[in-house]
């Protein structure tokens, strides 16, 4: 691996493992039945939301650790 290989490992499992379930969630919010329209729509947009945050806050996290700043903490 690269030299930054091994730390980003955890990262990209753990966002990947969220977005999955955030996909999940919204999945099964669209097959339950009885639920008004638009609140189908609003359980649906906030878990497909929070997986595109989780994707940003992944690529963020890629560009610090290949940039050498592993360590969030040396910013303040």
């Amino acid at each position: 691996m690269k030299e930054h290989g091994k730390k980003m490992i955890a990262p990209i499992v753990i966002a990947i493992l969220f977005i999955l379930y955030f996909l999940g969630l919204a999945a099964l919010y669209l097959w339950i039945d009885g639920i008004p329209g638009w609140v189908k729509i609003l359980l649906v947009v906030i878990p497909l939301a929070l997986a595109g945050v989780m994707a940003g806050t992944l690529y963020s996290r890629i560009k610090e650790i290949r940039s050498g700043e592993e360590d969030d903490l040396s910013q303040y």
